[in-house]
This record gives structure tokens, sequence and C-alpha cells, in this order.
């Protein structure tokens, strides 16, 4: 009897896909076919260094999966600055930029093809990303944050076309976001000298105005810290539900009791002594 069993197994979906392609060989059919071979050919390469392969290809896309998390994020950092460096000596406006899209994911094998939603969720977070960005998964996330000197911005969750919304992260390198597809490469060992590992204190968290806001409440006195919470909140109480300003009586005695509180605590040692 046949085995009909469908074969499953867990992968890494690296998808990349080329930003405007449509717009580029609309006004370059020659130079864009010949853009995109050199571009295939140095993903191939790259792809296969990084102990992964090359799924499927069709039209501008390239899907590739990795036994490796790690090696699959480390090869599209890579692929973006390859490609970044092709298009230094072309126009900005003719320049071959790809997206893409990491996941860690289930998916079904059928010969030397994989499919289902492993798949198709790095092609959904491929269309996230900017053109000469990437954009991972939280699974994808979860295994590298700690592993990789780059850096990672939370994205939140997004809808995805017929995917339930994720949350997804984008790719930063040496603190820069990868930007029209120009990274800023890290400089290597000097000769003699032992490469750093990276250290879980190098990669960069996620940020944002909010987070730049809660720096500064954290540097703050905690009383004060506190105080100004408790007020924003009573302030924004306050214009949300009524044209009555009554905030300014409550916000007053709460910053009152602030600035006693730490005059008391930082009367002279002496002083304090003598009550006692």
């Amino acid at each position: 009897m046949t085995d009909d069993k469908v074969k499953r197994r867990l992968t890494t979906v690296l998808c990349a896909d080329v930003h405007g392609y449509s717009r580029l060989m609309e006004a370059d059919e020659t130079g864009t076919l010949e853009r995109l071979r050199r571009s295939r050919t140095a993903i191939a390469r790259l792809v296969e260094r990084h102990d992964g392969r090359i799924v499927n290809t069709w039209g501008d896309a390239v899907i590739a999966e990795f036994a490796s998390v790690v090696e699959a994020v480390q090869c599209a950092v890579e692929i973006q600055q390859e490609i970044s460096n092709q298009a230094s000596d072309v126009p900005q406006a003719n320049a071959m930029r790809f997206r893409i899209g990491i996941n860690l994911g289930d998916v079904m094998v059928d010969g030397t093809n994989i499919y289902g939603d492993g798949v198709n969720i790095a092609s959904r977070l491929q269309e996230l990303a900017e053109p000469g960005g990437v954009v991972i998964s939280s699974s994808v996330y979860d295994q590298v944050h700690n592993k990789l000197s780059v850096g990672f911005d939370c994205l939140g969750q997004r809808p995805l076309k017929n995917i339930a919304p994720l949350t997804s992260y984008r790719l930063t390198l040496g603190g820069q976001a990868a930007e029209h597809g120009r990274f800023a490469v890290e400089e290597g060992p000097s000769p003699g000298e032992t490469a750093r590992a990276p250290r879980i204190g190098d990669r960069h968290e996620p940020s944002s105005s909010t987070n730049v806001a809660l720096n500064w409440l954290a540097k703050l006195p905690r009383p004060v810290a506190a105080a100004l919470t408790v007020s924003a909140f009573l302030i924004l109480i306050n214009l949300f539900t009524g044209h009555k300003i009554w905030f300014h009586w409550p916000v007053a005695a709460i910053l009152f009791g602030v600035v006693l509180r730490t005059v008391l605590g930082h009367r002279p040692e002496s002083e304090s002594k003598g009550e006692r």
C-alpha cells in the first residue's frame, strides 16, 4: 500500500521579493533582467554558505529554507548588504532592492517543495518589510534576539492577508534601521585579533516614543515618577469626560505631597539625629 501520509517538518523559511519589479521591468527590461540574474546568483551563493537551500523561484521571488534560525537571519542580512553593494553603481530609480521575510514554522513537504502556513507567513512578512529591509516573526525573534549583534524594532501585531495577525520585528544592524537597503556594517577584527562573540548587551531593544517616555520616568525618583504618572492620568480623565476643569486641585495636592516628602527626605543628617 502507498503511504499517503503528509510529511511535515519544522524549518526556517526565508522569502525574498523585488520591490517595484513591474515598474523596473517597464522602465528597462534588459537591464532589470540582468540585475535580477546577478542578485539571484548572489542569493544562491549566500544561502549555500549558511547551509540553506533554494526551494523555489518564480518571477522575482526567491524562497529558501534553513535548518538553523540564526543562519537564516545572518543570511538575510548578508543578502541585503550584497544587493546594496551591487546597486551602488546603478541610478537610484533603477536600483533593485529586495524585501525579506523570515518565519520559523511547520511546513508540509512534497518532494523538494514545501507548503503551508509556515511558508505563507514568511511571504506575508516580506510584504511588511521596507525595500532593503528584513522582517521576522516572533518565533524567529525568540530564537535569535540574544544570539546576534543586530537590533530589533517591534512592529506589533499587523493584519496579514488570509492569516491571523501576529507579532513581527524589523531587523536593524549596528543601531541603524535597514533603510533603503543601506546597512551600517560593523568593522571586522584587525589581523591577529580574535573576533568578539555577540553579547546580549550588544543588541538594541525596540525603540519608540513610549519607550523614551518610560526611560525618562525611570530616571526620576520613584515618588516623582509616580506623582507625574497619576497627574497625567487625572488630566486625561478630565479632558475626555467633561468641559469643567477640576484636575488642578488633586494634581496640586499630589505635587505638594511630593515636594514635602522630598524636602523632609533631604534634611541634614545632624538635624534628623537631634530629633530622635
